[in-house]
């Protein structure tokens, strides 16, 4: 008998969410590729309408009236009006793909955690927003039977910070997007590094730019564009662009169409990311299916995602980042070598895979 499953995507704002939001994306469509027999209704706000998800007959978009913009409004929204839509629908299960769940809800529910950055660095997040993280993710923990982790990492922090039986958390990793694998075959370099990052403080992109500045010395024929959402430390990153005198070189575009970012990473000379911390970090996946020559912290999950298909360095050291930018560039054996290396790495990864994962948690709790 097949299932009515309701998707809870009221948190995504396109282009204001970051990776959660081609998280969301490339799940649905993986989604409709491989189940064409369940039901799903999408619970979409007014930024999104009905621009999410497959067209198939099996996918209904269920337009709710609020602004995912005010995030006090659709929090309410999402504790009052949608467990009301949910027993309306007579949903067998709901899937929380964003972190929060609504604490009355007439159905079972399987709940996403991308990361626990608000517990390991809470010094990242601004002082009116900690709270609504505390309490919101700490209920949603509770009322959901089954909870999701995007890495082992954000598996470790689940069972560090909220003590969650094993019984109750699934490791499922998210995929990459299959166009990057067709990016490779196309690639012809310039000389640019890129960084697709959010623009906040635990990305490090400060000490990018810092370990750009003495690259440059030797290679000031190099750009750098740090492509992504425009975020709470964009201010600090511009003035420090200014304070290095590196204006003319270093870009921030901000939040791009995939087209273009698509674009981006078949011309990069090679690819680099700092962050102090991931839940995931969806960017280094993409740029080792891209086939570009990439350099990444060595800190979990991105360790173990890159394995041996880039170089690792002290994401605190800025000299340790610009000796990667040097050898990214002129090192060709080693640029051919992981060239070769990243899409038979990423290809361990698929947005498919994580689809079946996703679908047999609903299933089970469902049942349960």
């Amino acid at each position: 008998m097949a299932l009515r499953i309701g998707v809870n995507a009221l948190y995504l704002i396109p282009g204001g969410v970051g990776g959660t939001e081609i998280y969301l994306q490339s799940l649905l469509q993986a989604l409709g590729e491989i189940d064409r027999e369940n039901q799903y209704f999408l619970f979409t706000n007014r930024e999104t309408g009905e621009a999410l998800g497959p067209s198939q007959a099996n996918f209904t978009i269920v337009p709710q009236r609020v602004w995912a913009v005010n995030r006090v409004g659709r929090l309410l929204w999402e504790q009052t009006k949608l467990p009301l839509a949910v027993r309306r629908l007579r949903l067998d299960v709901l899937f929380n793909p964003g972190f929060t769940a609504p604490i009355l809800c007439p159905c079972p529910q399987v709940t996403v955690f991308h990361d626990l950055q608000h517990k390991r660095h809470p010094e990242y997040f601004r002082w009116f927003d900690l709270p609504f993280w505390n309490f919101f993710l700490y209920a949603s923990i509770k009322v959901s039977r089954l909870i999701i982790a995007v890495s082992g990492a954000t598996a470790d922090d689940l069972g560090r910070w909220y003590r969650l039986p094993e019984a109750k958390l699934r490791t499922i990793p998210s995929g990459v997007d299959p166009v990057f694998f067709t990016l490779a075959a196309r690639r012809k370099p310039e000389k640019f590094l890129l960084a697709v990052s959010t623009l906040h403080p635990h990305k490090n992109l400060d000490g990018l730019l810092r370990a750009y500045a003495e690259f440059r010395k030797l290679h000031p024929e190099y750009r750098l564009i740090v492509c992504g959402m425009h975020g709470f430390f964009s201010g600090e990153l511009h003035a420090l662009r200014e304070r290095l005198d590196l204006g003319e070189s270093v870009e921030f575009p901000g939040w791009i169409p995939r087209q273009d970012l698509y674009d981006l990473y078949t011309r990069a000379a090679a690819f680099l990311y700092p962050s102090f911390f991931e839940g995931f970090g969806l960017p280094v996946l993409e740029a080792l299916a891209a086939g570009v020559p990439t350099a990444c912290s060595a800190v979990e999950p991105m360790d173990s995602i890159a394995a041996g298909a880039a170089l690792k360095f002290d994401p605190k050291d800025a000299s340790a980042i610009a000796g990667a930018m040097h050898r990214l560039v002129s090192d060709e054996a080693l640029r051919q070598r992981l060239a070769a290396a990243g899409p038979r790495r990423a290809a361990e990864f698929s947005w498919r895979t994580t689809a079946r994962g996703v679908l047999d948690s609903l299933i089970w709790t469902s049942k349960c």
